[in-house]
């Protein structure tokens, strides 16, 4: 008699039905499905085997009830289609589901802390095993303490923040000050800025990043220009820049917005990088194949996603957690949109006439 005949036709596969076709007792069958040690190699595979076969898909309801657990992690987020968020909820969705967890996802209207609060508040009333945040809010802190008992993790590097929450993310500051540094090499006297919206954590730390930069070196700092991220807040604000008449260098804080700055410089007459150089932010996959390659920050968004997720899942299953945050290292791309200035012995000689 076959399996399917022994439990009935129409009947799904149960725990049961698992556990007699893999020789094994229904506990087993359980410590396999929700990820439970003290189960052999051998008999796993042949469970995970007996459950291919059959078909069988756990009862999520149930096994809550019997683990204290939902299998389901939360994840805040303002919905944004940018390259950045968009890549850490792809991350996180992968993740989870390799993790045998499913994520339901809330919606912000911004990245206000009271609406993220409000967020929190909602996935912990649902029962999720853990959150996840990505958000722009400028500061953390006004979010007060995590849901009890609910581990939160936030996919931003802010080292001065709550330790109530787990922290992964890239050193932005760093990297903008990385890119700031590659201009000053290169001979520029000083770096333009255009910035993101405010209200954006990643806004402030590339904006700090510039200016540590160009105040470590002792080089002027040129009025602040903002964007929206978009390519045509871009274009406007590389218009702006067009008519500086000692502009050599900008540094963009994205990639999508350096795209409108060059466009702009060019149709204003100007040309990449000979009369100005462009560092972007991100290194989306068309940085490296405009007409003139971009040279920016590369964040590894993939890998940030992976080890804030490692972390998130040793919170929740009560595994040591010996670092509550984590910098993933970011790495600067030079490539043909930086060059030094045209008459660069010139422009050093403003700073040090000596």
């Amino acid at each position: 008699m076959t399996e399917r005949a022994r439990r009935g036709a129409n009947r799904p596969p149960a725990m049961v039905d698992v556990a007699r076709h893999a020789e094994v007792s229904q506990k087993t069958v359980s410590r396999v499905v929700n990820g439970e040690p003290n189960v052999s190699a051998t008999v796993r595979e042949r469970v995970l085997a007996a459950i291919d076969e059959l078909g069988f898909r756990p009862n999520s309801a149930a096994r809550a009830l019997v683990t204290a657990r939902s299998r389901v992690i939360g994840f805040v987020s303002t919905g944004s289609a940018l390259h950045g968020p968009s890549q850490m909820a792809v991350g996180v969705e992968q993740a989870a589901r390799e993790a045998g967890y499913s994520v339901a996802v809330v919606h912000t209207r911004s990245g206000d802390p009271a609406d993220v609060g409000d967020a929190l508040d909602e996935l912990a009333a649902r029962g999720v095993d853990g959150i996840v945040v990505s958000e722009p809010a400028d500061s953390l802190r006004p979010l007060g303490h995590a849901p009890t008992g609910v581990p939160v993790l936030a996919l931003e590097h802010r080292p001065d923040e709550t330790d109530e929450w787990l922290l992964v993310g890239a050193d932005v500051r760093a990297g903008a000050r990385a890119a700031v540094e590659h201009l000053l090499e290169l001979g520029h006297r000083t770096v333009w800025h255009v910035a993101g919206p405010e209200g954006w954590g990643t806004t402030r730390d590339r904006r700090l990043g510039w200016a540590d930069a160009l105040a470590t070196a002792g080089r002027p700092l040129p009025e602040l220009l903002r964007g929206d991220w978009s390519p045509a807040s871009g274009f406007e604000a590389g218009l702006v820049l067009a008519a500086e008449p000692d502009l050599t260098a900008v540094f963009v804080a994205n990639d999508d917005m350096a795209v409108g700055v060059v466009r702009a410089l060019e149709t204003a007459g100007l040309t990449v990088p000979h009369d100005v150089s462009v560092v972007g932010f991100d290194d989306v996959a068309t940085a490296a194949y405009q007409h003139v390659p971009l040279t920016t920050v590369r964040q590894d968004f993939a890998e940030i996603s992976r080890q804030g997720m490692r972390l998130l899942f040793a919170a929740i299953e009560g595994r040591p957690v010996t670092e509550r945050r984590a910098a993933v290292p970011l790495r600067l791309m030079v490539r043909e949109s930086t060059a030094p200035p045209r008459d660069g012995a010139a422009a050093r000689r403003e700073v040090d006439p000596a």
